[in-house]
């Protein structure tokens, strides 16, 4: 490898950092001030929370099409456009002045950041040699983990002293550098000729994602839900049908649906997407807790936020370390049942809960995903042929952005329902009722969790039996 080859691979990194880290601090830097945009822009919690989904919903949605649209009209091309595109939705959103604006700006933004999770460790793969890729591999993780970690962190300290829309500002320069680096320094990808896209598949994706997430968060909060969540939900299941019948006809299929009969992927891809779902959960309602129940100020807030995702970034490395050695599934299985006691711990959080016993409850939560995420993804990449990598790749993303993105909405449709059910004044919207009522919600929100984890756990305990009494 000559001098100059060394050189331009980290360079090419460096691009890539800056747009795996905007995509990844945008999901959660926006949660901290959620109660802010409430109080501001005179929206209810149901408005407040699509300031989240919007977001996720549309990577989730039109991540693996930004990837076929870079194998097709090449990589550098799309990257290069979705800096492009959620620079301006940034600016878009900073200058919003009603919570309609905002969701317009943050649909934008996200057109954008979908290129950046799609094509990001793709472009890296590229530039490393296959000797190196593991070792490349590793710092993308390390640069979510950053994201994650800073997201409540610098969330907090911008909004204890700027208004809500600097937020939005800092991105600004960034994506103007991200998109400086990835044009002089990004080599050009030859594109795949002769695929068509799969457009049909690609609608119906977007379809059945929508109309599942509408079903779950505006369904608890119309005058008939019953209506609602019907319809919704027999619009997702028809398009999902559409979907699958698209993908088997199709020549170059979105999604290879034979991989999923391999059960150690089909296992690992559903565990993975549970334990995101209870994550983005917590992330949603806990700002409420530190901010609005117990009267932290955001800086402060935003600090202890960023705990889980510590303490999940400092276990990762060494979980999958130890899965090389035991091997994936029973580290897998350890660490969801140990998310499960994370949030069965949240639940017992009070209004009057000290900063050392917070510390000590939330941070089972980083300790639970650290200890699952990496054997996990290990097992999806080893479940699948080499040749097949990248599709797999792309799988590890989506089940962790959909469950995110189904994770806000099944989490806080769910407190937001119990806290109706609970209030004993019938306030009209979930955070206009009184703080102890707020507190309860939360705690049976978690369990509820806690429960939907063990789930989780038992499906992972039977495949791992049948895995060892298979015959050799």
């Amino acid at each position: 490898m000559t001098e100059s080859t060394h050189t331009q691979k980290w360079w090419v990194m460096t691009a890539v950092a800056v747009g795996i880290f905007l995509s990844t601090i945008d999901g959660s830097i926006v949660n901290l001030a959620l109660p802010r945009l409430a109080r501001e822009l005179g929206a209810g919690f149901a408005a407040v929370q699509w300031v989240v989904l919007t977001y996720s919903f549309t990577v989730v949605s039109l991540m693996l099409i930004a990837a076929r649209l870079g194998d097709r009209y090449g990589k550098k091309r799309v990257y290069l456009a979705g800096f492009a595109v959620f620079t301006l939705g940034s600016l878009a959103c900073a200058l919003s002045s009603s919570i309609g604006a905002l969701l317009a700006g943050r649909v934008v933004q996200s057109v954008g950041g979908s290129a950046l999770v799609a094509l990001g460790a793709a472009i890296v793969s590229e530039a490393f040699p296959p000797t190196e890729r593991g070792r490349a591999m590793g710092l993308v993780g390390a640069i979510v983990s950053v994201g994650l970690v800073s997201g409540p962190s610098l969330g907090g300290v911008i909004l204890e002293a700027l208004p809500w829309q600097a937020i939005f500002v800092v991105n600004l320069p960034l994506g103007v550098l991200g998109a400086a680096l990835t044009l002089r320094c990004v080599p050009s990808s030859l594109p795949v000729r002769g695929q068509p896209f799969d457009w049909w598949g690609a609608l119906s994706l977007v379809g059945t994602l929508l109309s599942l997430l509408l079903a779950v968060t505006l369904g608890p909060r119309t005058a008939e839900p019953a209506r609602v969540v019907v319809v919704a939900l027999l619009v997702s299941l028809l398009g999902g049908v559409a979907f699958v019948k698209a993908e088997r006809a199709a020549r170059f299929p979105i999604v290879e649906l034979a991989l999923f009969s391999r059960s150690e992927l089909s296992v690992s891809v559903l565990t993975g997407w549970m334990g995101f779902v209870a994550s983005s959960g917590l992330v949603l309602l806990v700002p409420f807790f530190l901010q609005d129940l117990q009267g932290r100020p955001p800086a402060a807030a935003g600090l202890l936020m960023a705990v889980p995702p510590l303490v999940m970034g400092l276990t990762s490395p060494l979980a999958g370390w130890l899965s090389d050695r035991v091997g994936t599934r029973p580290l897998a299985t350890l660490g969801l049942g140990v998310l499960m006691v994370g949030y069965l711990l949240v639940g017992g959080l009070r209004l009057d809960t000290p900063t050392w016993e917070y510390l000590l409850r939330i941070a089972c939560v980083g300790l639970g995903m650290g200890l699952f995420q990496s054997p996990n993804n290990s097992a999806i990449l080893g479940a699948v042929p080499r040749q097949q990598l990248g599709t797999a790749s792309a799988l590890l993303s989506l089940s962790r952005l959909l469950g995110q993105a189904t994770g806000v909405a099944l989490v806080g449709a769910a407190w937001a329902a119990l806290t109706r059910f609970l209030d004993p004044t019938e306030a009209s919207d979930a955070m206009l009722a009184p703080l102890e009522v707020q507190r309860h919600a939360l705690a049976w929100t978690a369990r509820g969790l806690a429960l939907f984890l063990a789930g989780g756990v038992l499906l992972a305990l039977l495949h791992w039996r049948r895995e060892r009494l298979a015959p050799a």
